[in-house]
């Protein structure tokens, strides 16, 4: 009794390869080299149309800046002149000295003190002396005389002060046209002059 065979079968399998899905993956993979190639083309590459069109607006604003630079910069030199400009004489307050100290006597007697006795003594010389020595020293007193009638006085003996500078000045304008013409001169009444006005101030 002969062995039976086994019989072969071919049997197919359930799963069909799906081949429409490759295609549809290849199709997708294609479609963005595609897109990303046109999007490098017309953004990206140098020259590209839509590349000078997007870089148009950003020149445009910096080109605006400018004015408004220039304008501010004029704006700021024109107030840093205007301080330069001499101020009109118009404008300059006036202000008016203020009204002299009334000094005390004993701040006066110190300021003229040393004239009045300079006075007695240049009177002295000028009795000893003659021609152009004696008018040396008269002219001395004068100018000394002058100092004396720029002090300011007290208030209690301001014009009994300034009408005895007056009277020696005057006394001593005599005596030196007298020591002038070299004439025998009398200091007398210049020196009683000197002594009214140290009388006055205590001396």
């Amino acid at each position: 009794m002969t062995e039976q065979q086994p019989e072969y079968v071919w049997a197919y399998a359930d799963e069909v390869p799906k081949r429409g899905r490759t295609w549809l993956i290849v199709g997708l993979a294609v479609a963005a080299v595609v897109i990303a190639a046109l999007v490098f083309w017309l953004f990206l590459r140098p020259g590209a149309p839509l590349a000078s069109a997007t870089a148009t607006p950003s020149a445009t604003p910096s080109a605006s800046v400018s004015p408004s630079a220039s304008a501010s910069a004029t704006e700021s030199a024109t107030p840093s002149a205007a301080p330069s400009e001499a101020p009109e004489p118009s404008m300059t307050p006036v202000t008016t000295p203020p009204p002299p100290v009334d000094p005390s006597m004993d701040a006066f007697r110190g300021q003229v003190g040393g004239w009045l006795d300079d006075a007695l003594t240049g009177l002295g010389i000028v009795e000893d002396s003659r021609g152009q020595e004696a008018v040396a020293v008269v002219d001395t007193l004068r100018a000394d005389a002058q100092r004396l009638g720029e002090r300011t006085a007290p208030s209690s003996i301001a014009s009994d002060w300034q009408e005895g500078v007056r009277t020696y000045s005057e006394r001593l304008s005599a005596l030196r046209a007298a020591a002038a013409a070299g004439t025998s001169v009398s200091v007398d009444a210049s020196r009683s002059s000197v002594e009214a006005l140290r009388e006055l101030v205590g001396l």
